[in-house]
């Protein structure tokens, strides 16, 4: 947690850019460094998708490749949404962390506490799915308890019980709901939350931090992907929408 915020207050983003390289093996190798070359001085963090590189010949090799040619000083978010029993938690969390070198991954809860604290190092730091920004048919998040509440709500009261037992977790709240991000905002006032959903999936950028920005004008990453891999100039893309959630930071806040 420390190193993200001294590299949100270092560059004054909150700006999160996703990796998830599409195209040949070779293009995907040669684009990778000069994308992050590009785009890391307007970065507050990158987020590699895991299944980007799992379904590649020699995709580890080329992940670890991606993760070490990263600044030492911007955190790695690495976005397996991993989630499973204690044990085998363990292992996720000894390849993210020990073979990999990320600073922070997803998690998937559904599997309760077993599925998330593994991960929870005192270095480290944990995004687990409350609201995410996938809209399907039949969404198990949106199904509302017996208390009235729904799914995504509860797990995000577990997982602020969870951070204040252990520390180091957050949240990954979607952008494509800015009404559900503000609920779990009023239910997690100081956690981070990593947020995906704008851009390409068409989450509001404004309504968003609106409701999910905390008093101080931090507490959230927005991270975007597919707008920024596909521009013209990485670099451009970047800085513009790192200056996009910093107007609105100065109105929200």
């Amino acid at each position: 947690m420390q190193k993200l915020l001294a590299r949100v207050a270092q560059v004054n983003s909150l700006l999160c850019v996703g990796l998830d390289p599409t195209g040949p093996d070779a293009e995907v190798t040669r684009r990778l460094p000069e994308i992050i070359a590009q785009t890391a001085p307007f970065a507050a963090a990158f987020k590699p998708n895991l299944a980007f590189f799992l379904s590649r010949e020699n995709g580890v090799q080329l992940l670890r490749q991606v993760v070490r040619s990263v600044p030492p000083e911007v955190p790695v978010i690495l976005d397996g949404k991993f989630g499973d029993i204690a044990n085998t938690a363990e292992h996720y969390a000894r390849f993210a962390y020990d073979v990999v070198g990320a600073d922070a991954v997803t998690v998937n809860p559904y599997m309760g506490d077993d599925a998330i604290v593994p991960f929870a190092r005192p270095d480290k730091f944990v995004f687990a799915l409350a609201k995410t920004s996938n809209q399907p048919a039949h969404s198990l998040q949106d199904q509302r308890l017996q208390t009235g509440e729904p799914l995504s709500d509860f797990t995000a009261r577990v997982i602020a019980g969870l951070d204040a037992e252990h520390g180091n977790i957050g949240l990954v709240a979607g952008a494509t709901d800015a009404a559900a991000l503000g609920r779990l905002r009023q239910l997690c006032p100081q956690q981070w939350f990593l947020v995906p959903g704008v851009g390409a999936q068409g989450g509001d950028l404004a309504a968003v931090l609106a409701a999910g920005l905390r008093a101080d004008g931090s507490g959230l990453l927005i991270n975007a992907s597919r707008s920024i891999w596909q521009a013209a100039d990485a670099g451009a893309a970047a800085r513009a929408l790192m200056q996009q959630i910093n107007e609105h930071r100065a109105v929200a806040a």
